[in-house]
């Protein structure tokens, strides 16, 4: 690879990484080239993006970002082959990992990082299957928020009869 090759690959980390709030290091190495294939389209299917990297030009597009990103824990987990994952939703590659790794060991995580939270080790893997999307939580947020006003609501409406009721039986009342 030339110089001009690495700074291209640097300069085209180092934009996924200012793009992508979630993304996962792996090691898929000792897969078959079928599985590795699989993979991929598994990963295509599920809006992941899948780069394999160099670890120095990885390490070096980390570091050209300023240290308040919180990537320093990343550096020690590149070595050894390593697979990137990019997402938009950030456990949807432990989920494919867990669902591609059947009763397999791999691929392995090595680490992720998540809205400046750095999860490093495959123990982390259920963790992460478990972390809710943004979606998921407004989600909740809205039911949360929704729960008082069917309360109100369902309470009016119920109520509506006792006050039809209520003005029937005045209008019906003879005058005094």
């Amino acid at each position: 690879m030339t110089k001009s090759e690495k700074t291209a690959a640097i300069e085209s980390l180092k934009e996924k990484f200012s793009n992508s709030d979630f993304f996962y290091l792996t090691d898929s190495s000792k897969l078959s080239v079928e599985k590795v294939n699989k993979l991929r389209a598994l990963c295509f299917k599920k809006g992941i993006e899948l780069k394999v990297v160099k670890n120095t030009l990885a390490r070096k597009a980390l570091e050209s970002f300023d240290t308040a990103k919180g990537y320093e824990p990343l550096y020690k987990v590149l070595t050894g082959p390593t697979a990137l994952m990019f997402t938009s939703v950030a456990n949807d590659p432990a989920k494919l990992i867990k669902e591609f790794r059947g009763k397999g060991e791999r691929p392995i995580l090595k680490a992720a990082y998540i809205d400046q939270d750095v999860f490093i080790g495959n123990d982390q893997l259920e963790t992460l299957i478990n972390l809710k999307s943004k979606e998921d939580l407004l989600g909740e947020l809205i039911s949360l928020l929704q729960s008082p006003i069917n309360s109100v609501v369902g309470s009016l409406q119920s109520g509506q009869n006792t006050i039809t009721g209520l003005l029937k039986a005045l209008e019906e009342r003879p005058n005094a």
